[in-house]
């Protein structure tokens, strides 16, 4: 592929990008699997890095992260970063930020919050159950009914829904383990033969949640996901991949339509199990 091919052929959006990442992936050289692996579990550093910083933390040298963003489709490294700056940096400002929107758009009172995050949990409970996968859910229950130990991991937003999961499995009597990074402990070496990974992660995603279901795969275990699209980085390790839509106000997003396809799944399984 020579330069002219690379810029005119660059991805026009985040999800093409995604898309193209997990095509490619597979075929590249070491150093360059590198560069993928780092660059789709850190997408949301690519706004605001250099390609030094970028390198360094895929442990690569500068020339290769170049060299991956040509075969991405971009003339160099400005390229790809552009296209993150435009589309994906603006929707995850700070949190002074988000409180600053919340402030212009008059939304200051306690109670005019509490109405408009509802009609955000509203919104996108509706959503969800209009894109649900029926198959993909069916699937998920399927893999971890038969697991002699559910492991779960999310942190993060997602740590709310992992340590949810985790009590219900509980109380439900499914054997399960909560991966909650305490200590920096993250406890792959529990994972046996036997055992499944529900992993939960969402933009930008989680690092060690998917350090930790790319090693349950490369173990041979099954491993279902719960995130946000079916173009997230996780998707590339699952079995079974639940999505979610979340609908968010003044750039904070609810949790609602996660906890319930959570409760849903914890008592499918539980349920699952029983009756076996």
């Amino acid at each position: 592929m020579d330069h002219a091919e690379t810029s005119s052929n660059a991805p026009g959006s985040v999800e093409e990008f995604r898309e193209r990442l997990a095509a490619v992936s597979d075929g590249l050289p070491k150093r360059l699997r590198q560069c993928a692996d780092y660059i789709s579990a850190n997408t949301d550093r690519i706004a605001v890095s250099t390609v030094a910083e970028l390198a360094a933390g895929a442990d690569v040298p500068p020339s290769a992260l170049m060299r991956f963003c040509q075969i991405m489709g971009f003339s160099g490294f400005s390229g790809m970063q552009k296209l993150f700056r435009e589309v994906y940096a603006p929707g995850w400002p700070d949190y002074a930020t988000r409180l600053k929107n919340l402030k212009d758009n008059g939304s200051g009172s306690p109670a005019a919050l509490l109405a408009e995050f509802v009609e955000a949990g509203r919104l996108s409970l509706e959503a969800l159950a209009k894109t649900l996968d029926e198959g993909a859910l069916a699937q998920a229950v399927s893999v971890l009914a038969v697991a002699e130990t559910v492991h779960v991991v999310g942190f993060r937003r997602a740590y709310p829904v992992s340590s949810y999961l985790a009590y219900v499995f509980e109380k439900m009597a499914v054997p399960a383990m909560h991966h909650d990074g305490a200590g920096k402990l993250d406890h792959r070496f529990a994972l046996r033969p036997g055992d499944a990974l529900l992993a939960i992660t969402f933009a930008p995603y989680s690092e060690e949640t998917l350090a930790l279901a790319a090693d349950a795969r490369e173990r041979g275990l099954p491993v279902v996901a719960m995130t946000d699209r079916l173009t997230s980085p996780l998707a590339r390790h699952a079995d079974a991949i639940l999505t979610v839509p979340e609908v968010d106000f003044g750039a904070f997003r609810s949790l609602s339509a996660t906890i319930a396809m959570a409760l849903a799944l914890a008592v499918a399984v539980g349920t699952a199990r029983g009756e076996a």
